[in-house]
Parts: C-alpha cells; sequence; structure tokens
C-alpha cells in the first residue's frame, strides 16, 4: 500500500474538563471561543485529552500519505458524527450533543455516522490506502464497526498494546520528534490486542514541549 490515512478515537466529551468547557459561567480563553465563533474539533479534544490526543494528532498529521481528495489524511471518530476533520468547527453546543452519546458498537446514534461517513471515506481513498487507527482496539467499540467498512486494510500500532493513555501519547510524540513510524499491524481474528504493559517510556528522551 503507498497511501496511509489515521484515524484518532476522540477524547471523552462528558466529565470534568468537559464541564469546564461547557458550565454557562465558564470565563477561561477556550470556553470563551467555543461560546463564540467555535474551536478546531482537534484543538477541543486535545484540551479534553491532554497528552494523549495531543499525541495522535501530531503523530497523525506527520506520517499521514493521503491520496488524492482525502484531505490531510486524518479524521477523528466522533460520538456524533461519524469520522471529522480535527480542523472542522466545533460549538458549544456541538460538544454537549457528543457528550449526550455513549461510544458503543450497538448504539445506533453513534454507530450509524460512523458506517456512513466511513462507506464516503471508503469511496475516496480506494482499495490501495492503509487505515490506521489510533485508538483502543481491546473492545470492539471502533474495531467492530471500522472492521466491516475496510476489511484488511485497517491496522494499529503494535506498541499500543499493553500501554496505556498517557504512555500512547507520549510514545507518539518521541516519534515525531525521531522521525519514527510506529509498526502498524493487520487487525484481524489472531492479532493480539492485549499483553503485558511494556517498560515505561525513558523519561530522558521526552521530547520538547513544542513538539
Amino acid at each position: 500500500m503507498t497511501s496511509r490515512i489515521f484515524l484518532l478515537s476522540p477524547a471523552r466529551c462528558r466529565g470534568p474538563r468537559a464541564s469546564l468547557l461547557t458550565a454557562r459561567g465558564s470565563r477561561f480563553a477556550l470556553a470563551a471561543r467555543l461560546r463564540a465563533d467555535g474551536v478546531p474539533l482537534g484543538e477541543v479534544l486535545s484540551f479534553l485529552s491532554g497528552l494523549y490526543f495531543r499525541g495522535k494528532l501530531t503523530y497523525a498529521r506527520t506520517f499521514a500519505q493521503p491520496p488524492a481528495g482525502a484531505g490531510d489524511g486524518v479524521f477523528v471518530i466522533t460520538p456524533h458524527l461519524g469520522l471529522q476533520a480535527p480542523d472542522v468547527v466545533c460549538t458549544m453546543a456541538t460538544l454537549r450533543a457528543a457528550g449526550r452519546v455513549d461510544i458503543t458498537a450497538d448504539n445506533r446514534r453513534y454507530r450509524q455516522p460512523l458506517e456512513t461517513t466511513a462507506q464516503g471515506l471508503d469511496a475516496v481513498i480506494g482499495p490501495g490506502t492503509q487505515v490506521v487507527l489510533l485508538g483502543s482496539v481491546a473492545t470492539g467499540k471502533y474495531v467492530d464497526v471500522l472492521t466491516n467498512m475496510f476489511g484488511d486494510r485497517l491496522a494499529f500500532p503494535a506498541e499500543f498494546v499493553g500501554r496505556g493513555d498517557m504512555s500512547r501519547g507520549g510514545l507518539m510524540l518521541r516519534c515525531v520528534a525521531e522521525r519514527r513510524e510506529l509498526t502498524y499491524v493487520t487487525i484481524g481474528p489472531t492479532t493480539a490486542r492485549h499483553g503485558p504493559r511494556p517498560a515505561r517510556l525513558d523519561p530522558k528522551t521526552r521530547p520538547l514541549a513544542g513538539v
């Protein structure tokens, strides 16, 4: 395969950080922008998730090799709008709506938009493009839906197995700093999705904050 795109799992759209953004009396800058004109989706999710989503977004933008018509080759799985570009504008209403939808494979409010947008993307990228999921493969909430659409083109980084979210985020930022890609493996019936926790990342190799 000569082309590669990335699908990023979303940050949690409800919880303490989401409450900070959506509270009616919230006055900090990001909340004010969200209420006024909206904020790019990737920026909102980076705030909600911190290191993990920032790592995914930075990594995907660095290593995507999209075919013609697929934008920059980076798409976010959202709770209620399917696949969206990270630069799409997210409003206060959008974030609140996302927080009301559970991400489970049997939830039609989540699954149907994801299937529809994945089908549209599939028509654009064609059979020669690898689709790398930067997100959890331990359950079927992403894999069960996306495998039906992308088949054996759907892959994930083998180095994710056994790592927590923060470790994955740090690992991806290190890869960007080193211009080194992870190892992508096809998601199939025999693919190892669970494993022992790997050794902790060496703090001495932590990338600069601006990476």
